[in-house]
C-alpha cells in the first residue's frame, strides 16, 4: 500500500503539470488571436490612413485650387497640399499605435525630448525651415519673378521650405539658404508691371544742352516699347570734370527693360554723334613739376611713309 503512494502523487503531478500546460496554451492560442486581430485592424487602419491621406490631399487641392490666389501661385498650394498630407498620415499612425496597445502619451514625450535634441543639432537647418514657412506667408516673391539677393540675381525657379532656387541670365543654377534669403534685403525687379529706363550721357561743356535733351528724348519716343505715359524725360544731373551728364528715363514693361536699355543707349549715341554733339573722353594733361626741363617728341610721317 505504501509503495503505490509515490506512484498515485506522481500521477497527479503528472495531471497537474498537463493542465497547467493546457491553460498555457490556451492563453497563447488567446493572446495570439488578439495580437492577429488587432494586427489586422491596425493594417486596415493604417490602409484608410493613406488611402485618406491621398483623399484628403486630392481634395484640398481641387478645393484651394479654385481660389483665384492659389491659381496664380502653385507654391503655397503644393505647400498646403503636404501639410494636410502629413498631418493626416500622422493621426492615423497614432490610431494605430494605440490600436496595438502603445502607450501614444509615453512617445509623445520621447518625441519630444528626441525633437529638442534634434532642433540644437540642426539649428541652421530649422532656420531655414522657418523662414521658408515665413516665405510662403510674406510673399515677397513668387516663382517666376526676377530677384536680386545681395549680389545676386536671377529668375525664381523653385522655393520651398529650405531654400530658394534662381536661374540667372546665364542659365547658372544658384541655391540660396531661406535664412539668409529673408535675413538680407530682397530686391523683386518684375514686382511691378513696369520699370524705369535709366541712362546717363555726357555732352561736352561747349554743347547746346537743351538741343542734346531734345535729341535724347526723341530717340526715347521714337522707340516702340516705351511707355507714352510716363513720357520720357531728360535733365542735367551732374557737372563732371570734363563733361556735363544728361540722364535719360523712359518708363517700359517690366519684361522689355532689359532690351530697351540697350536700344536707348546704342540708340542715344548715334542720334548725338548724328547731330553733331560731342561726347567727350577723359583727357590727359602732362604738367611739368617745377624746374623740370623736358621735350615732347612726335613722331610726323615723311613725305616717303617713314617716321
Amino acid at each position: 500500500m505504501s509503495s503505490l503512494l509515490p506512484l498515485t502523487e506522481a500521477i497527479a503531478a503528472g495531471e497537474r503539470a498537463v493542465a497547467v500546460d493546457a491553460a498555457l496554451v490556451a492563453k497563447l492560442v488567446e493572446m495570439t488571436g488578439d495580437l492577429a486581430v488587432n494586427l489586422l485592424i491596425a493594417a486596415l487602419i493604417l490602409a484608410a490612413t493613406l488611402l485618406a491621406s491621398r483623399w484628403a490631399s486630392h481634395a484640398a487641392r481641387r478645393g484651394l485650387g479654385r481660389l483665384r490666389g492659389f491659381r496664380q501661385d502653385q507654391t503655397v498650394l503644393n505647400f498646403l497640399v503636404q501639410v494636410i498630407r502629413v498631418g493626416v498620415i500622422i493621426v492615423g499612425l497614432i490610431a494605430v499605435l494605440q490600436r496595438l496597445g502603445v502607450q501614444t502619451t509615453s512617445i509623445i514625450a520621447v518625441l519630444g525630448a528626441a525633437s529638442l535634441a534634434v532642433g540644437l543639432a540642426l539649428q541652421g537647418t530649422l532656420s531655414n525651415v522657418a523662414a521658408g514657412v515665413l516665405l510662403l506667408v510674406l510673399r515677397p516673391y513668387r516663382v517666376g519673378d526676377v530677384v536680386q539677393i545681395r549680389d545676386v540675381a536671377g529668375s525664381v525657379q523653385k522655393l520651398d521650405l529650405f531654400t530658394t532656387q534662381l536661374s540667372n541670365a546665364n542659365n547658372h543654377k544658384i541655391v540660396v539658404p531661406n535664412s539668409q534669403v529673408l535675413g538680407d534685403v530682397i530686391i523683386n525687379l518684375s514686382g511691378q508691371r513696369t520699370r524705369r529706363v535709366e541712362i546717363n550721357f555726357t555732352v561736352g561743356y561747349g554743347e547746346d544742352l537743351d538741343a542734346a535733351r531734345e535729341v535724347l528724348r526723341g530717340v526715347a519716343a521714337a522707340h516702340q516699347r516705351v511707355l507714352a505715359d510716363p513720357e520720357p524725360w531728360t535733365g542735367v544731373t551732374g557737372l563732371l570734370d570734363s563733361a556735363v551728364q544728361i540722364t535719360l528715363h523712359a518708363w517700359v514693361a517690366s519684361g522689355d527693360w532689359w532690351q530697351t536699355q540697350a536700344d536707348l543707349m546704342q540708340g542715344g549715341k548715334e542720334a548725338l554723334d548724328a547731330a553733331g554733339i560731342e561726347i567727350p573722353f577723359p583727357h590727359q594733361v602732362e604738367v611739368p613739376g617745377k624746374n623740370a626741363a623736358f621735350a615732347r617728341v612726335v613722331a610726323v610721317p615723311s613725305e616717303s611713309g617713314e617716321a
